[in-house]
């Protein structure tokens, strides 16, 4: 099974379990991109849409492209009520979208299982001359040697799924690197931020929380089963809940403009 297919076999707890994000993160996106109720957008990865409503409540028009059948119908249906919403079902990079005519394209969480560098090739493609992409992650850290409620979680994982890698919270050099990496050179001014929060879980909602994670969908049953119970009930001995402590980064940058554009532009400014 291709991993991202365990995504759609539970749409329901997805979006029950899944975090949205700081609203200080859709604060510098609108900031930096200026984008207005006029404008066209396009999410590639939308789940079940934990990114998607300060967009539709801003009056944008909203495309959204979603991989699974299930998840795209969930999220049609969520904001039925947003005359300004789509949602196609396919993959990203079949789709023969109209070459510039997206003035923001974003994407929350998913970018990382798109084709590189096809997919970049095909985003600055489709954005307008002087469009913005935004590419955002969470990175939730439960493994804090200071947090109780972490090493109980980092015993029951190396019992039932021991690693030597080193647990490490997502820093500012990897904020960095991350930021030379994601674009090529049809875009400019190439802005991050990061932003970090604690979510404070009970252990059923943990437990759903994991469960929507890939890899540990596809543990075998009896792991799975056993790995769950203990991690409950230890967590449950130690007051019932978990602290996460997440960190999230996001990467902005704007598509140059075309020889063409320019052109263009320098004639309207001769009229």
């Amino acid at each position: 099974m291709d991993k991202r297919d365990t995504f759609n076999e539970d749409e329901l707890n997805y979006d029950l379990y899944r975090p949205d994000y700081p609203k200080e993160l859709f604060s510098d996106i609108k900031l930096y991109s200026r984008y207005s109720s006029i404008s066209r957008i396009l999410e590639i990865g939308i789940g079940t849409g934990q990114a998607t409503l300060p967009f539709l409540e801003e009056g944008c028009n909203v495309t959204a492209v979603e991989l699974g059948d299930r998840l795209s119908t969930f999220v049609q249906k969520k904001y039925e009520n947003y005359p300004n919403f789509k949602v196609i079902h396919s993959d990203f990079m079949k789709i023969d979208f109209e070459e510039e005519s997206f003035d923001l394209i974003y994407c929350a969480t998913a970018y990382h299982w798109l084709p590189q560098p096809e997919s970049i090739n095909k985003i600055a493609r489709l954005l307008k001359p002087g469009g913005t992409i935004a590419l955002f992650w969470n990175h939730p850290f439960p493994n804090r040697k200071d947090d109780v409620t972490n090493q109980i979680n980092q015993e029951v994982y190396q019992k039932y799924r021991p690693s030597d890698k080193k647990q490490l919270e997502f820093s500012h050099n990897d904020l960095m690197r991350r930021k030379s990496e994601l674009f090529n050179t049809s875009f400019t001014d190439i802005k991050a931020h990061l932003y970090h929060r604690m979510r404070t879980l009970s252990s059923e909602e943990y437990l759903g929380l994991l469960n929507t994670y890939s890899d540990h969908r596809l543990l075998p049953k009896d792991v799975k089963s056993s790995f769950e119970q203990e991690m409950k009930q230890k967590l449950d001995q130690a007051g019932g809940f978990i602290r996460i402590y997440d960190t999230l980064d996001l990467y902005m940058a704007t598509k140059k403009p075309s020889d063409n554009h320019r052109y263009s532009q320098s004639l309207k400014s001769t009229i």
